[in-house]
């Protein structure tokens, strides 16, 4: 298997995920869905662990906060759900540091990727909603614009989701 990075991007709602999901079972029979999220409170437990079930039995599922190549994937198709929260968590653990935190993520995200797999990565599309008041949001949305950059320019494909519909950019 080659290496082939696919990037899934849009607002929220658009469709990203599902898209994704549907690309890596046409792609594979036994995907592996790679969820970035750390768990917040209870609610976000549940809304996972309903989430992990709707998939159903044929995905492995791996959490990882931040770490992604911990996981050795070679020749496996990989949903990775999604780079807005694995950004959030290098930036919250940098604390707010836009520079270290766009070294880190992208030299995990080339560490990672330097395996013969099939990734999927889902992002969002954040700075379409207009310029934020808050200075922290700002600076988050900036650092979530240039890692999208980033992985856009690593990706083979580039898919925009917009109410469902997928528009191929790349």
């Amino acid at each position: 298997m080659a290496k082939k990075i696919v990037l899934v991007t849009g607002g929220q709602r658009s469709g990203k995920s599902d898209y994704a999901q549907q690309l890596a079972l046409q792609l594979s029979e036994r995907p592996v869905y790679l969820a970035t999220s750390r768990i917040w409170d209870e609610e976000f437990r549940r809304r996972i662990e309903r989430h992990q079930r709707q998939r159903g039995p044929q995905w492995t599922n791996i959490e990882e906060e931040k770490f992604l190549s911990r996981h050795l994937l070679e020749n496996r198709t990989i949903v990775i759900d999604c780079l807005t929260l694995w950004t959030t968590n290098f930036f919250f653990d940098n604390d707010s540091d836009i520079k270290k935190s766009l070294e880190e993520l992208k030299s995990e995200f080339d560490r990672f990727t330097g395996q013969s797999a099939t990734f999927i990565f889902v992002t969002n599309e954040i700075g379409l909603g207009g310029i934020s008041e808050n200075p922290v949001q700002r600076r988050f949305t900036d650092l979530q614009g240039w890692i999208n950059q980033y992985v856009a320019s690593q990706a083979d494909e580039v898919v925009l989701m917009v109410a469902g519909i997928p528009l191929k950019i790349k």
